[in-house]
């Protein structure tokens, strides 16, 4: 039980950053503790909503809640909160793909909205852009579907990267969507170049070693099942586990 609950003083970090906290605007939570680590339940077992334990209540009215504030950004704005105390020396830029399950797909498309979930030989996938700090702490994502490129990740995330330097790997060394940006804003880019580049960049390689912390964060955030195999059948429900799974992270 213990893995899949927060511990008080997590919960301390966090309780007065959520709606339906005592004395805030709209209807107090009956227990909104009990809710947070029915979803981290949820994501951390990779079950279906329906699943749920008992003593969670209604599977249907915790999948509803959820949802709702996924819509209204609740999640994201407690990992941005928590991600406020991130180590801006440099930052880190990769991917991860993950299996889209077969009843992640179907989704209505309201407006053209797309999913993030592409289709190649291997099946469903989506594909997880992320954004670290210098210590391995997530900081920002975004999704696209799994045939998509690295660089998609690249226009999402650089734009508002707040530290001084970027370690990527060499799929992110292009000229006009990353190395340029990044000089034009005065950052320093620690990428190795292209086999195929006609006049090759320096790099400095031995802080290049600390990429590995954007690995290990991908292994943590691949513990919780429902994100290494992707079941919600929208973006918005899927990036907002995500934030969840990342503010836990922060949180450990």
């Amino acid at each position: 039980m213990r893995r899949y609950a927060l511990r008080d003083d997590q919960w301390v970090r966090i309780e007065g950053l959520l709606p339906g906290r005592a004395g805030h605007v709209g209807m107090t939570a009956r227990d909104n503790r009990l809710f947070v680590e029915a979803v981290l339940y949820r994501y951390r077992a990779g079950i279906p909503w329906r699943d749920l334990p008992d003593r969670f209540g209604s599977w249907k009215a915790v999948h509803t809640r959820f949802s709702r504030w996924a819509k209204g950004g609740v999640w994201e704005r407690l990992l941005r909160h928590l991600a406020a105390d991130a180590d801006t020396e440099y930052a880190m830029l990769d991917s991860t793909v993950v299996r889209a399950h077969q009843h992640a797909a179907g989704a209505h498309k309201k407006g053209g909205t797309k999913q993030a979930i592409g289709r190649s030989k291997g099946g469903l996938s989506t594909k997880i852009h992320a954004l670290v700090d210098a210590l391995g702490n997530p900081v920002g994502f975004a999704l696209t579907g799994g045939q998509a490129h690295d660089l998609a990740g690249a226009d999402a995330l650089l734009p508002d990267m707040a530290a001084d330097a970027l370690i990527a790997d060499r799929a992110f060394d292009a000229d006009a969507r990353v190395l340029e940006p990044l000089a034009a804003a005065g950052k320093a880019a620690i990428i190795p170049p292209k086999g195929n580049r006609k006049q090759k960049r320096d790099y400095d390689r031995h802080l290049y070693k600390a990429r590995h912390l954007i690995e290990n964060f991908f292994a943590k955030l691949k513990q919780f099942r429902a994100i290494a195999t992707r079941y919600d059948k929208t973006a918005r429900n899927f990036l907002a586990a995500i934030h969840l799974a990342a503010a836990y992270v922060w949180l450990i």
